[in-house]
């Protein structure tokens, strides 16, 4: 098992490393570049023409890596159902603003019909399948389990959704999103490994892919994933972590996503119930924290130290 799951990472890591300097160029070359906000940080004007929709290539990394595992690791099949699903929605969005020049992408109803319809389908296969447990394993319980019963279909939609904006919201400034998700899809892979998952191998090759994909974007970024990939690795994180029986563990080692969704949502309501007055400066918090004059380094540093540790506690919380 730790062979095949080190032989994923390295599968994974190279493909993405070698299609970034083929396919940056041809974004570049079809003007798939960023959009910057004019009312954001204003250092991010020079970003502006970046090549975006990079997720394409971890995408890609994956699903080819995937491909080698999938007969013997059949439950590979549902997550990457779920986060190559996702990705779509996401390459639709970005595919709408930045080709077709809408700022908008897909309106929020739009993308939430395509979201809610790769849930169901996911969460009818956890339903279904007599090799998957819908019980919640709860953190530093010794092993106890959560059944919501009838309440877990619900309760899937929250964690699936809410987990794929916070991913979403989390990707703001160069190699934020990809640093943190990467140490999230290490911890998935350090438990699947050690409870001998099936899923070992996708897990692994995420990390493996997002760890290529990294090397172009860190700080100054030449390529941004866009939603394609924020998308995509939202719908990685909750399927995965569904799969695992370890959904209430997004909490702990996906605390920088909550953190994100909920700063948009205080700053949205507090700006509602103020007639016009900010909580934060901007949000999601990352920009709040450039406002203040951290730079981007900085910020991502501290948010993956952040994650590092949360990982650890999550592991502990075994």
């Amino acid at each position: 098992m730790v062979n095949e799951v080190i032989l994923a990472i390295v599968i994974s890591f190279a493909i993405s490393a070698l299609l970034c300097p083929i396919f940056i160029p041809l974004l570049r070359r079809l003007k798939f570049g960023q959009q910057v906000r004019e009312d954001g940080p204003r250092e991010h004007l020079k970003k502006s023409g970046t090549p975006t929709m990079g997720g394409i290539i971890f995408l890609i990394s994956v699903i080819v890596t995937s491909l080698f595992y999938v007969k013997d690791y059949p439950q590979i099949i549902p997550i990457l159902f779920v986060m190559v699903g996702f990705g779509i929605i996401g390459f639709l969005d970005d595919y709408i603003k930045v080709v077709m020049k809408r700022s908008e992408g897909l309106n929020p109803k739009q993308k939430l019909i395509g979201q809610i319809m790769i849930t169901i389908i996911f969460g009818y296969y956890m339903l279904v399948s007599p090799d998957i447990s819908t019980k919640m394993l709860i953190p530093f319980s010794g092993g106890q389990y959560l059944d919501l019963g009838i309440f877990f279909l619900p309760a899937l939609f929250i964690i699936v959704l809410g987990t794929d904006n916070g991913v979403n919201f989390t990707d703001g400034i160069d190699g934020l999103c990809t640093s943190v998700t990467v140490l999230v899809a290490t911890f998935f892979t350090v438990v699947a490994i050690g409870e001998k998952s099936e899923i070992a191998p996708i897990t692994g090759a995420v990390a493996g892919s997002l760890m290529g994909f990294l090397l172009f974007n860190v700080y100054p970024a030449k390529v941004f994933m866009g939603d394609t990939g924020s998308l995509a690795l939202g719908g990685f994180v909750a399927a995965t972590a569904l799969m695992m029986q370890m959904p209430l563990f997004i909490v702990i080692v996906g605390f920088v996503y909550l953190v994100e969704v909920l700063s948009v949502v205080i700053q949205i309501t507090y700006f509602k119930k103020t007639g016009g007055k900010r909580f934060f400066k901007m949000a999601p918090i990352h920009h709040h924290f450039e406002l203040l004059g951290w730079s981007e380094t900085r910020i991502v540093a501290v948010f993956s130290i952040v994650t590092s540790v949360l990982c650890l506690i999550g592991y502990l919380a075994l």
